[in-house]
């Protein structure tokens, strides 16, 4: 048979072959499609808006409508324009934040974003102490409970509860004042800097989050706990929502942060992933 011609039988043959069997994603959807059709999303994320809660001393949110409405070709049309602060909302801190050879946000690797989390529920203890301090105790206690140590490479997450009062400023932050002057009139729970050196030494973890204007409790001001994580390259997710709605371990996280260049912090979307 000549070349030409046997070359053809078999294009022909592998043509029939595919026609035979259809493609498998028309027989179903992508691995990760099914896999995210087993799963519950959590929001853990405030919206931006001008009642996001900024640190005391950071330029608040603005939008600002560029414009709005039917234009003069016959179609809708609308676009705005925002200015923030990094360090305001639901946001990460990049470790450069408190660490001059730190990550800056578009340095950190994905895979510290990502990944299995658990929860530790410290709510109890800070329902009366606002400026209630995460102990070494709180979190051996976890581990006690749960028959295990914090799993390596897991992203902690810290509920205190204070997110039932977000947007509300004086409950929240402890005051309505802004400018250097209230930064001592600041109170929430935070993660003491034992409780944080802890971590580092005994434990391996990829990020740590909490419900809080701060990893550091309001009237911190040396800010050691930041200075401890974000040292080691561990990112902060600050501000975060919806804990409650989470179980103590087995799920997932995906913090996703804008990318800014340089940036010490940026604006977060941050979700939780659960089995059904």
């Amino acid at each position: 048979m000549p070349k030409t011609l046997s070359l053809f039988c078999m294009v022909c043959f592998a043509f029939l072959n595919c026609k035979e069997k259809p493609s498998s994603s028309l027989e179903e959807p992508p691995v990760l499609t099914k896999q995210l059709t087993n799963k519950t999303l959590i929001d853990l994320s405030h919206e931006y808006s001008k009642e996001t809660v900024y640190w005391v001393t950071a330029k608040e949110f603005e939008l600002d409508t560029v414009f709005a409405g039917d234009t003069d070709k016959g179609f809708y049309y609308s676009a705005n324009n925002f200015a923030t602060a990094e360090h305001g909302g639901t946001h990460i801190d990049a470790p450069i934040h408190f660490s001059k050879t730190g990550q800056t946000v578009e340095q950190i690797p994905l895979d510290n974003l990502v990944g299995s989390a658990i929860k530790i529920d410290v709510s109890h203890n800070a329902k009366n102490n606002p400026d209630y301090l995460i102990t070494v105790a709180d979190l051996t206690q976890w581990e006690t409970q749960s028959g295990h140590q914090i799993p390596e490479g897991s992203i902690v997450l810290l509920q205190t509860g204070f997110a039932k009062y977000y947007p509300n400023k004086e409950k929240y932050l402890g005051t309505t004042e802004r400018g250097d002057h209230a930064i001592a009139l600041l109170h929430f729970p935070g993660l003491s800097p034992e409780a944080a050196q802890w971590l580092v030494d005994n434990r391996n973890i990829k990020a740590i989050g909490i419900d809080t204007p701060s990893i550091d409790y309001g009237q911190s001001q040396l800010f050691k706990s930041h200075v401890i994580l974000l040292s080691k390259n561990i990112p902060a997710f600050e501000n975060l929502t919806n804990l409650d709605k989470l179980p103590s371990e087995n799920f997932e996280v995906i913090a996703l942060p804008m990318k800014i260049k340089g940036g010490t912090g940026a604006p977060l979307r941050i979700i939780a992933l659960l089995d059904n």
